[in-house]
């Protein structure tokens, strides 16, 4: 609210009584929100607010105890599902298939002893020396020997086949997913160490060591860059003169010198446009956001100060 009540103020005093070939502003910095992508509790904090800070530099680390059991439970997966790929490719081992032609064999073996049991007793009911009750056991009996050796057929037949195609696909399918898990848990992992994407310095550090901020909650604040930028609003009636690369002469409230600078863009919409018909009287009332990049500024100047910048539009130069 009191960044746009400025904004406002600052709109208005560009159309008030302002001398030409200038705009008023403010010096800015870019600000980088760095927020927590899990919420765990913070275990370390390396910097402090004003210090400098390189690209990559670690500001602070989240506790990874938790990240970390699921990396090792993802890359256990991920093994699991390499060595069973491998398994199908490699084909049955000889000795399983072995195992299979010795379980067939004793399958038909018994199966000849069933058969020979059932017609032993199917014969003795005929001479009344039976029951048939026993036949029907018999009979339950050789069949499922004959389902058995059945069995034991199909499973020796599948591992002299070998692995199917559809099989290793399968496999396949399942190792990638296992291992772009795991790279998931890895990122989250290595998320939890909050590093300076860029040079700047630290602002503000809204929380302490041990609290625990909610996911998407800013745990750092930065001011990228060197130095700070100005601001500012130009008016409608120097706007086509004022382009990328223009000169000025950058005047800071509190400081005796000023600053040269040069445009480094110029928004294309204005910051205020009236709602009815745009007279001649009401054009001069807009305004276009503008900002322009400072020579030789300390690192140590604050954002919001007020400032004036005066155009050198007699010499326009590259961006």
């Amino acid at each position: 609210m009191r960044k746009t009540l400025a904004s406002i103020a600052l709109i208005g005093l560009a159309g008030c009584g302002q001398e030409p070939n200038t705009a008023v502003g403010t010096l800015e910095w870019d600000r980088i929100e760095l927020i927590a992508e899990l919420s765990e509790p913070i275990v370390e904090i390396q910097h402090r607010e004003g210090d400098r800070l390189a690209e990559g530099e670690i500001i602070l680390r989240l506790d990874p105890r938790r990240a970390q059991a699921r990396l090792d439970a993802a890359r256990a997966t991920r093994e699991q599902a390499e060595a069973r790929l491998a398994e199908l490719e490699r084909g049955p081992r000889a000795e399983r298939i072995a195992e299979a032609r010795a379980r067939l064999s004793g399958a038909r073996d018994d199966l000849a002893v069933r058969e020979r049991e059932f017609e032993r007793l199917a014969a003795l009911l005929n001479r009344k020396l039976s029951s048939p009750e026993s036949v029907d056991a018999a009979r339950r009996l050789r069949d499922q020997a004959r389902s058995e050796q059945d069995r034991a057929g199909a499973a020796l037949a599948e591992l002299e086949h070998g692995t199917t195609a559809e099989e290793l696909a399968q496999a396949r399918a399942a190792l990638a997913q296992a291992q772009a898990s795991e790279r998931e848990r890895e990122l989250d992992l290595e998320r939890l160490t909050v590093r300076s994407p860029r040079d700047g310095r630290l602002d503000d550090l809204p929380y302490r060591l041990g609290e625990q901020p909610a996911v998407g909650k800013v745990v750092a604040l930065m001011l990228a860059g060197s130095t700070p930028y100005a601001r500012v609003y130009v008016p409608e009636a120097i706007r086509v003169r004022v382009t990328p690369g223009t000169g000025a002469r950058i005047a800071v409230d509190g400081l005796d010198t000023p600053f040269a600078g040069r445009v480094r863009k110029v928004l294309a919409d204005p910051a205020f446009t009236p709602y009815y018909a745009l007279t001649e009287r009401d054009r001069g009332r807009l305004t276009y956001l503008a900002e322009i990049d400072l020579q030789d500024a300390p690192e140590s100047l604050p954002a919001g100060v007020p400032l004036v910048a005066r155009f050198q539009l007699d010499t326009l130069s590259a961006p």
